[in-house]
C-alpha cells in the first residue's frame, strides 16, 4: 500500500510546485529566524568599520553603524513574520464574525454592514492603517490593530458570501428545527463550514500585512531605529544607495520581497484548490 501511495503523494506534490516552493522558503526563514539570534553577532552592536560591502565576513556588509546587515536582517524574521501573522489571525477573526452575523440575520443588519465594508474598501489598506495609527498612537499591539481593521473587509466579504450559499441547507435547518438560537447556528454550525476561504485569504493578507509594516517603517510610521527590522533598514539604507552603498537597502528589501512572494505562492495555490 504505502509502495503506490507514496508516489502518488510525490506526483500531487510536483503539481503543487508553488506551494511546496512557498513552504520551504517559510520554513527556512522560521528556523533561520530561530536560531541565527544565538549564533550571530548582536544586530545592535558595532561589529566592524561602516559601510564595508559584502564579503565573507559579514555576507551583507555593514551599515552606515557598522552593524552587520545579514544579522539585522535574520534577526527581524520573527518581528516581521510575527507583525504578519498576528495582523492576518486579527483580522480574520473580526471578519470573519462580522461576515457571518451579515449573512446569516440579513436584511437591514446585512445593509448596514456590507455599507460601512464598502466605506472601509473605499481606503487603500496602507493609507487606512496609517489613519489609524496616527489617531491610536505607535506601539506594536496599536500598529497591529490598525493593519488589522484596514485588512477586515475582504474576511467579512468571503465569509459572508460563503454564508449565503451554507444557511439554508439542511444541517442549518435541522440546528433551526432542534431550537438552537441565531447565535449557536451561526457561530456553531455555519461559521467552521463558511471559514476556509478566509484561511485562504489569510496568507495574502499575511504578506500584505508585512509589506505595510515595511511601508509604514520607511515613512516613519510604526517602528523606529534602531529596531532591527526589515522596513525601518531599508528606510536607513535608501539614502546611501545613492553614495553606492547599495546593500544597505537591497538586502533587507530582498528579504521583504522572498518572504512575501512566498506567502503569496501558498495563498495562491490554496487558493486554487479552494476553486
Amino acid at each position: 500500500m504505502s509502495s503506490t501511495t507514496f508516489p502518488a503523494r510525490v506526483e500531487a506534490l510536483r503539481r503543487r510546485k508553488s506551494l511546496v516552493v512557498g513552504v520551504v522558503i517559510i520554513g527556512v526563514l522560521v528556523v533561520l529566524g530561530a536560531i541565527g539570534p544565538f549564533l550571530l553577532a548582536d544586530p545592535s552592536e558595532r561589529v566592524a568599520d561602516p559601510f564595508l560591502s559584502p564579503s565573507a565576513s559579514h555576507w551583507f556588509g555593514t551599515d552606515s553603524y557598522g552593524r552587520d546587515v545579514f544579522s539585522r536582517c535574520v534577526n527581524a524574521i520573527w518581528l516581521d513574520l510575527a507583525i504578519g501573522v498576528s495582523v492576518a489571525v486579527l483580522a480574520m477573526v473580526i471578519g470573519s464574525a462580522i461576515g457571518v452575523v451579515a449573512g446569516y440575520l440579513g436584511g437591514i443588519v446585512d445593509d448596514v454592514i456590507m455599507r460601512a465594508v464598502d466605506i472601509l474598501m473605499a481606503f487603500p489598506g496602507f493609507v487606512l492603517a496609517m489613519i489609524l495609527l496616527v489617531s491610536l498612537g505607535e506601539s506594536l499591539p496599536k500598529l497591529a490593530i490598525a493593519l488589522a481593521i484596514a485588512q477586515v473587509a475582504p474576511f467579512v466579504r468571503l465569509v459572508r458570501s460563503k454564508v449565503l450559499s451554507e444557511r439554508e441547507l439542511d444541517y442549518v435547518a435541522a440546528a433551526r428545527v432542534s431550537g438552537a438560537r441565531w447565535p449557536r447556528v451561526a457561530f456553531r454550525h455555519l461559521l467552521p463550514n463558511s471559514i476556509r476561504p478566509a484561511a485562504v485569504q489569510l496568507t495574502l493578507v499575511c504578506g500584505y500585512s508585512i509589506l505595510n509594516v515595511a511601508g509604514l517603517a520607511y515613512l516613519g510610521v510604526g517602528i523606529h531605529p534602531p529596531t532591527a527590522e526589515w522596513g525601518v533598514m531599508v528606510a536607513e539604507g535608501a539614502a546611501n544607495m545613492l553614495t553606492g552603498q547599495w546593500w544597505t537597502a537591497f538586502f533587507p528589501g530582498l528579504m521583504i520581497a522572498v518572504t512575501v512572494m512566498a506567502l503569496h505562492f501558498i495563498g495562491d495555490d490554496l487558493g486554487g484548490d479552494r476553486q
